[in-house]
């Protein structure tokens, strides 16, 4: 009997019947990390968000957590409970409790009575807080357009419809309003 050839050595067994030997392992396919959506969105994700820590980061002296905080509760323009910014910003709640501390130190932030249920407190930006915010946002709102400046108007419109398509299929929240009429957070 001859020898297999190479190509014929590297092929699955065939089991009595012809076909595939069910029992021979199958080679895995390789993944290709910089091919693998999620690890890209992860990546991305990461860099545009230390892009813009770089903003806030030097002249504001606050990290990722205590913006997504400020942030938050700016764009909400109403008091929530740091479960909500947990839940909103998917940042873990002991990383969010950190964040709130050190805030409502350099009162930034301040908590207010729920009047539904008086036990829970909700935060809030104070006056300082706001004046931080309400500068602080065109300065992001700059880095953003920088980040974005690679896309034209069109492929900005295009990426936040391809965004939009992915958060509907994994049926997360798009806007305050929408978590508002859901009491998602």
């Amino acid at each position: 009997m001859a020898n297999p050839s190479p190509a014929e050595s590297r092929r699955p067994a065939k089991g009595a019947n012809g076909g595939q030997n069910a029992a021979a392992p199958q080679e895995a396919e390789r993944l290709d990390l910089f091919k693998f959506a999620p690890f890209r969105l992860n990546r991305l994700a990461a860099e545009v968000s230390a892009a813009l820590a770089s903003e806030y980061r030097e002249r504001y002296r606050l990290d990722i957590p205590e913006w997504r905080v400020l942030a938050t509760l700016g764009f909400r323009r109403e008091a929530c409970s740091a479960q909500y910014v947990a839940a909103c910003t998917r940042t873990h709640k002991s990383t969010i409790s950190r964040a709130v501390t050190s805030l409502l130190e350099r009162r930034l932030i301040e908590r207010v009575e729920n009047a539904d249920d008086r036990r829970e407190f909700r935060l809030r930006l104070t006056r300082k807080g706001k004046t931080l915010y309400e500068e602080l946002i065109p300065r992001l709102q700059q880095r953003e357009r920088e980040i974005m400046g690679c896309l034209s108007a069109e492929e900005r419109k295009l990426f936040d419809r391809l965004i939009g398509k992915i958060e509907t299929s994994l049926d997360l929240i798009q806007t305050s309003e929408e978590a508002d009429a859901k009491q998602a957070y």
